[in-house]
């Protein structure tokens, strides 16, 4: 058989697989992900102004005319989150379940000629997962949140001048998520006499799930100012995502299905805009340093709000406030290229925190962001295989609001919030 023919049909398949069954539970910093190749990982994503992998569709599509041929890459990014919280309120700590997440990636570029290139990238560049038990200070707040984003992205790359390149594409987003907590029923009988319950009902519980999509664009640059350096830019626009579910009630008594009945709801989400933008020097023998900045446009997360078919406790609407804040994060990456084979990697980034003070749950429990890497490059005959490792450190920060149970102000779960992230990197690439 043909090897391109093999290779092609092997890429079909794997594509088929991480479709269906490797996209998962997502955990990243707030809720967006950048774990989008290992090369990209042990270099701090510091990867916008120069890249040697079909990654550079996720940070910087402009950077695909420089690969040549056909290329695949497959990747995933094993993370290993620990979260814990020490109550204010009884000195009690709680953690979250333990748990893997392993965002993967399929990228694939193609040169036409020395102008034009185009590439496919699927990967997920939003989620979110925390699951802190039933039994918690918090359970009222938040048990279990998760969400989940699979994104098509198609581009195209033009270099406009020898030095000058310009590329677009089209997101189209999949977003699954499901918010899960308990029902505070044991004073609902004082709270609403009305109703004639009895004194202390045990908890309840409270699911939303739904699904929604949406559709977006991006674009890149890059500019080569001389052969040691260039710099490049991309943008990520806001893409806005229906979402209809349900809103399901796991109850006590089954008379209190009439206030708490199961209903069709719906709710939207504004992703946000990202700018990213890095200077890459390539002067020295084997080296090359980049460093950058990102913006992220958290702004447009003013609030989660649930729109109900059916009344629940008297109301069709359920709204959280969140009024996060816009961001910026700056990275520096190295590479070092030990001989024809093996490049050895590193690399740090400082992040911003987008959660104000007013509104930190423990559904995002974010905060001022370090991130530390190493990793690795090597090559043998048309195949190179990326290795990396990232510890993500995020600052220790104390909830002290009124985002809380509203029957019981004694479980809104202020208290210290401490956050680390393990992070392990793999990424296989092609050239055909």
């Amino acid at each position: 058989m043909n090897q391109k023919v093999l290779w092609r049909g092997i890429a079909v398949y794997v594509l088929i697989f991480f479709v269906f069954c490797t996209t998962s539970n997502v955990y990243g910093s707030g809720f967006a992900i950048y774990t989008q190749g290992a090369s990209a990982l042990g270099q701090a994503d510091a990867v916008i102004a120069h890249a040697d992998d079909p990654s550079a569709i996720f940070f910087n599509p402009a950077l695909i005319n420089k690969l040549e041929g056909t290329q695949i890459e497959l990747g995933t990014t094993l993370l290993f989150p620990s979260q814990e919280f020490k109550s204010a309120a009884t000195g009690n700590s709680f953690r979250t379940e333990s748990e893997v997440f392993y965002p993967s990636t399929v990228f694939v570029t193609h040169k036409f000629n020395d102008k034009i290139s185009a590439g496919l990238g699927v990967f997920s560049p939003f989620g979110l997962g925390t699951n802190w038990g039933n039994s918690w200070e918090g359970r009222y707040i938040a048990t279990n949140s998760e969400m989940k984003t699979f994104n098509i992205n198609p581009v195209v790359s033009y270099r406009i001048t020898p030095d000058f390149t310009f590329a677009a594409g089209v997101d189209f987003l999949l977003l699954d998520t499901t918010l899960k907590k308990g029902l505070n029923l044991s004073g609902l009988a004082s709270a609403v006499p009305s109703l004639g319950l009895p004194a202390g009902l045990p908890d309840g519980r409270q699911k939303f799930k739904g699904d929604g999509n949406g559709v977006g664009y991006n674009f890149g640059i890059l500019y080569d100012i001389n052969k040691d350096i260039s710099f490049g830019a991309s943008y990520r626009s806001e893409i806005k995502v229906g979402i209809d579910g349900d809103a399901t009630f796991a109850l006590p008594s089954p008379s209190l299905g009439a206030i708490f009945p199961n209903t069709p709801g719906n709710s939207h989400i504004t992703l946000p805009r990202v700018v990213q933008a890095g200077i890459d020097y390539k002067g020295f023998n084997r080296l090359t340093l980049e460093t950058g900045m990102r913006w992220e446009g958290w702004s447009s997360f003013k609030e989660l709000r649930i729109n109900l078919d059916k009344s629940v406790l008297g109301s069709t609407v359920s709204i959280t406030e969140k009024n996060w804040h816009d961001t910026y994060s700056a990275n520096l990456g190295v590479k070092y290229q030990l001989n024809d084979a093996v490049a050895l990697l590193t690399g740090y980034l400082y992040g911003g925190n987008p959660v104000p003070d007013k509104t930190f749950d423990p559904i995002v429990p974010d905060a001022t962001t370090h991130l530390f890497t190493v990793g690795t490059n090597i090559k043998y005959k048309n195949m190179r295989i990326d290795l990396a490792y990232g510890y993500q450190l995020l600052e220790g920060r104390s909830k002290n609001n009124t985002v809380a149970d509203p029957l019981n102000p004694l479980n809104n779960a202020n208290g210290k919030y401490d956050t680390d992230i393990h992070l392990i990197g793999i990424s296989l690439t092609y050239k055909i």
